[in-house]
């Protein structure tokens, strides 16, 4: 087994680790809207939203560990290519260098970084990257969007059967910026009405 076809299967094993990491953020999250629901229940709104946040974390990791087992896998697919035809040059067989430290790390930074220098060796692939790097790195953010937050805490009310009056009293902010801008308030206020009219 040549240098090369070694490195072929650690980018293969890569990408189904990433699609496992992805998975395992799937459960955290579903794990941490349960807990959205069960706070709401108790009518404990601050913990309800430290939950909603936990969970929009969740879900935009595992979007950012599927995105990157895509990736892995595009390369891989290149690889072997490569090996297949006999085409692995020197610098592509340079880049692989501390591979197998980058790939068991799961540290986006770095395997993109690395995924990077293999793209580098496949000139046709520099329009995709470059794309890629685009989505990659807007949601490689972990804020979370308020917005997302809210609504989140909305539908898990909704299913739990219970009115969400998230009116915060002036002056009581949460400590996990819950200070969310009164216009944003107002909509959800509405919003809220809606439902409560729905019911």
């Amino acid at each position: 087994m040549s240098n090369m076809e070694k490195n072929l299967f650690n980018l293969k094993f890569a990408a189904k680790e990433l699609q496992r990491n992805s998975k395992k953020c799937d459960k955290e999250e579903k794990a941490e809207k349960a807990k959205v629901k069960k706070a709401i229940q108790k009518g404990n709104m601050e913990v309800a939203r430290i939950h909603a946040e936990n969970a929009i974390r969740q879900k935009n990791q595992s979007v950012n560990f599927l995105r990157m087992s895509a990736r892995v896998d595009a390369v891989a697919a290149r690889v072997q290519t490569a090996v297949t035809m006999n085409q692995v040059t020197k610098s592509m067989a340079g880049v692989v260098k501390g591979m197998d430290s980058t790939l068991k790390s799961m540290n986006l930074e770095k395997i993109s970084a690395l995924m990077e220098k293999f793209e580098r060796q496949f000139e046709t692939l520099d329009v995709q990257t470059a794309q890629m790097e685009d989505t990659m790195s807007s949601t490689t953010t972990l804020t979370t969007p308020q917005g997302q937050v809210d609504t989140l805490m909305l539908e898990m009310a909704d299913e739990a059967g219970l009115d969400l009056n998230m009116e915060l009293p002036q002056g009581q902010t949460g400590s996990v910026g819950t200070s969310v801008a009164s216009a944003e308030q107002d909509e959800l206020s509405q919003r809220l009405a809606k439902l409560r009219d729905q019911v």
